[in-house]
Formats: C-alpha cells, structure tokens, sequence
C-alpha cells in the first residue's frame, strides 16, 4: 500500500478555508484530515513524551485504516553515542505508542544533521530497535542527515535489520535511495507557494516514482517542510494521482 500524509494536524494557516473549513471546530482536525489524508505523521513525539490517552484518543478519532508514522524521541538521537540511547528507546515504546494498535506505521529515528556515520555505534543503535512491543509489530526507519551514511556500508547494517533508510526528497539533505527494509519511507520537503504546492508534471513524476516503489513493498509519503500552508493540498494531490494503486 501507498500511504500519503503530512506532518502533524494542527497549524493556523491551514484554517479559515485553506485546508479546514471556516466553521470546523479545532477539535475536529484530526478527524478531517484523516478522512482526507491516509497517514500522518507525528512530530511531537520528537520533542517530548505524550500521554498514553493522547494516542488512544487519535486512533478512536480516525478511520480504521489510517495509520500514523511517529518520530522517535530526540533523546534518542541527538547524542554523541547513539549505542547509549537504549533507555531512552524503551521508555518511548514504553510511552503508550501501542494504543495506535494497527494505526501504528513506521517509528522514523531522525539523527542530527552533524552525526556522521560510525559503523559500529550504528549497529549497537539498530539492535536497539525491536521487531515488536506489546505484542504490536513495530517498523523502523532512520532518517541519516549526513552523507556518510550514503554508503552500502551503512544500507547492509540497515538491510540485516530489516530498517529502512529515509529518502529525503527534494530537499538540502543528501538523497539515499537504498532499499533495505519491505517498505519505503520518503519525506518530500519542497513544496513551494504554487496551489498545489508543486507544478503538475513535479507532481505526475512524484507520483509515478511512488507508483514504481509500491511495486516492491508499502510506501510512506509525507509532504513536509518546503511551504507547509500548501503540504495538505500537494499530498491529496498525489492522493488523487494514485487512486488507482491497490
């Protein structure tokens, strides 16, 4: 399957009819979007820790088939040794993420744009990454922001693990397009002040390149960054190019 979604639910200019109807009480946010979008993306859980009811309450909120990507915590992450972050991965697994039950998608492990890559710290990183978690299949991702991490080196330590390596698109940030998990994890970071937030044909080859990976396992899709007022409308854009994928 082909899941497209955007970065979190709630910003002001998508209000007053640029993404939410004037009259749509801001509780309902979520509820719109989910009916729209086929996955999101959380940030928050990047920044801190959320209450185990906040993620039953999104996935009572939102369609059976909708699923949710969440960063992993920055804690985790932004450190000189990522083979130390072994607490603080199991207390975000630990936080109540499984009440999302099979809304929960892929957990994306974003590194700092200085961390370069060192293999053997890598790989103590990885195996901290569990296959499940309260009998709930987990899939990670890593999002390497730094070109040494562009190696076959670094793709094999992800492929033994059955991790994927985040491809940014579009983007400041180097583009690894290594295949190494039964799914793919793309972040499209360009969006510009155009209506749909891309011209047509970027928008045809965005989707006929989504089209291409969904041959070969599930995909996730999220419009980030780039002009975020436009992100809703470039993602149902790409929605509406691929209706008619399985």
């Amino acid at each position: 399957m082909i899941r497209i979604g955007i970065g979190g639910w709630t910003f002001a200019p998508w209000r007053g009819g640029a993404f939410y109807p004037d009259d749509l009480p801001q509780r309902r946010e979520l509820e719109y979007a989910s009916h729209r979008l086929t996955s999101i993306e959380i940030n928050a859980t990047y920044y801190g820790s959320q209450k185990p009811e906040s993620f039953q309450k999104w996935h009572d909120e939102t369609p059976e088939d909708f699923v949710f990507a969440l960063k992993g915590p920055r804690f985790a992450t932004n450190r000189k040794a990522l083979a130390e972050a072994g607490d603080s991965v199991a207390r975000f697994l630990d936080s109540g993420i499984t009440r999302l039950g099979a809304k929960l998608g892929p957990l994306n492990w974003q590194l700092a744009e200085t961390k370069t890559f060192d293999r053997e710290d890598f790989a103590a990183f990885l195996a901290l990454l569990p296959g499940s978690h309260d009998g709930i299949p987990l899939r990670h991702a890593v999002e390497a922001r730094h070109d040494s991490f562009a190696t076959e080196e670094a793709a094999a330590l992800c492929r033994d693990r059955g991790v994927a390596l985040v491809r940014a698109l579009d983007s400041k940030f180097p583009e690894i397009a290594a295949d190494t998990a039964d799914f793919g994890y793309w972040r499209l970071m360009g969006t510009t002040d155009r209506a749909n937030g891309y011209a047509g044909a970027d928008l045809d080859r965005w989707a006929d390149m989504a089209r291409q990976a969904g041959k070969n396992g599930d995909l996730y899709l999220y419009v980030i960054s780039g002009e975020k007022a436009r992100n809703p409308a470039a993602a149902m854009a790409l929605i509406d190019r691929l209706k008619d994928h399985p």
